[in-house]
C-alpha cells in the first residue's frame, strides 16, 4: 500500500510516498481501508520537528484522522463489521490506503455526509468540542469569542456554540464575513482593520486557535471570572492579572465528543465545510496548503 512518512524533519521535500506492507490489526484494534483523511496543522507541525518534542520516533506515518471501510477486525472488537465505514482519530498513519485504529476511538460515520465530509470532523470537531465543552464548560446563554472562526476548528466551533444556545462572536478578516456569519456567528470583528478587543467586551469564554499577540491581547475582552481555552499558546501568568481563567486543552481521541458531534449533524445543525480536496499524491500541496494558515474550512487527502 501507499503511506505519507517521514524519516528526517523539516521542510515538505523530507516527506515521502512510499510503498509499505499493509498493517495488521492487533487486539482492539480495527484494519481500515482508507476513504478519505483530514489535513490538520499538527500534521505540518510534526513534519517540522514538533515530531521529536511529542516523543514519536522517525520514521513517522503521517496524518491523525481518517474515514474508511473495515477491512479486518481485532480480536476482542464489538460493536464493528467488516463493510462497515467509520471514522476517528488514530495516532499515526491516516495518510495511507490502510490504517490501523483503536476501536475505542472509532465512530460509524454521519448518515448524512459524504466520506469526504466526514474526514473534517474528528480531529477538528474533538477539538473544538473538547475546548468549549469540556474546558471551558460553555452553556447556552453565554458569549464566546473565538479568535480564528473560519479554518477548520473554528468553523465547526461557531456551529457547535450556536447549536447549544451560546451567542457567538466571531473573529477573522473581511473575506471571510460572509462565510462565517452563515455558520449562525451573531458578531463579526475583521481583525485585519479592528482593534478586536476595544470592540469585543464582557466575553464569558474565549476560545483561541491563533496565539501569539492575539492571545495576549485578548484578555482584554473576558469579563471578571471569564475564562480562555487556547490550543496553541503556553499560558504563562496572564489570566492573574486580568481576573479570569486560563487553560491549555490538548486534543484526545474521544468516541464519546464524536458520537455527540455525530449527533448534531444528524439533526442538521452542523456541516463540515470543505476548502480543498487532493489525491494522497499531492500531500506535500495539502501539507503547504495548511500551513500557509487561509484555509477556509478543511483540506481534504482522498484515496483514490
Amino acid at each position: 500500500m501507499k503511506a505519507a512518512i517521514i524519516e528526517e524533519y523539516g521542510s515538505n521535500e523530507v516527506v515521502q510516498l512510499v510503498e509499505i506492507n499493509v498493517p495488521e490489526p492487533k487486539a482492539d484494534e480495527l484494519l481500515v481501508k482508507v476513504h478519505a483523511a483530514g489535513v490538520n496543522p499538527i500534521d505540518w507541525k510534526i513534519r517540522s520537528g514538533a515530531g521529536q518534542r511529542l516523543g514519536m520516533n522517525l520514521p513517522i506515518h503521517l496524518g491523525g484522522e481518517l474515514v474508511g471501510m473495515i477491512e479486518k477486525v481485532g480480536v476482542g472488537v464489538d460493536g464493528f463489521d467488516p463493510g462497515q465505514v467509520v471514522f476517528g482519530m488514530v495516532h499515526t498513519g491516516a495518510f495511507a490506503e490502510y490504517a490501523v485504529a483503536k476501536a475505542a476511538n472509532m465512530v460509524h460515520i454521519p448518515a448524512n455526509l459524504s466520506h469526504i465530509e466526514a474526514a473534517s470532523l474528528p480531529l477538528a470537531g474533538s477539538t473544538a468540542w473538547q475546548a468549549i465543552f469540556d474546558k471551558a464548560k460553555l452553556v447556552a446563554g453565554q458569549r464566546l469569542l473565538i479568535t480564528n472562526s473560519s479554518g477548520g476548528v473554528g468553523s465547526l466551533a461557531v456551529q457547535f456554540a450556536k447549536a447549544k444556545g451560546a451567542h457567538v462572536t466571531a473573529m477573522s478578516s473581511a473575506r471571510n464575513e460572509e462565510f462565517v456569519r452563515a455558520l449562525g456567528a451573531d458578531d463579526f470583528i475583521d481583525y485585519t482593520s479592528q482593534q478586536f478587543e476595544q470592540v469585543a467586551r464582557d466575553i464569558d469564554v474565549v476560545f483561541d486557535t491563533v496565539g501569539g499577540e492575539t492571545f495576549q491581547r485578548v484578555f482584554k475582552t473576558l469579563k471578571k471570572g471569564g475564562f480562555m481555552v487556547t490550543v496553541v499558546a503556553f499560558p504563562d501568568g496572564e489570566a492573574e492579572r486580568y481576573g479570569v481563567n486560563v487553560e491549555r486543552s490538548f486534543t484526545i481521541p474521544s468516541s464519546h465528543n464524536l458520537t455527540a458531534i455525530k449527533n448534531l449533524v444528524e439533526a442538521g445543525k452542523v456541516k463540515p465545510h470543505i476548502e480543498k480536496i487532493l489525491p494522497l499524491a499531492e500531500i506535500k500541496t495539502a501539507l503547504a496548503l495548511s500551513e500557509a494558515g487561509h484555509a477556509r474550512g478543511k483540506i481534504v487527502l482522498r484515496m483514490d
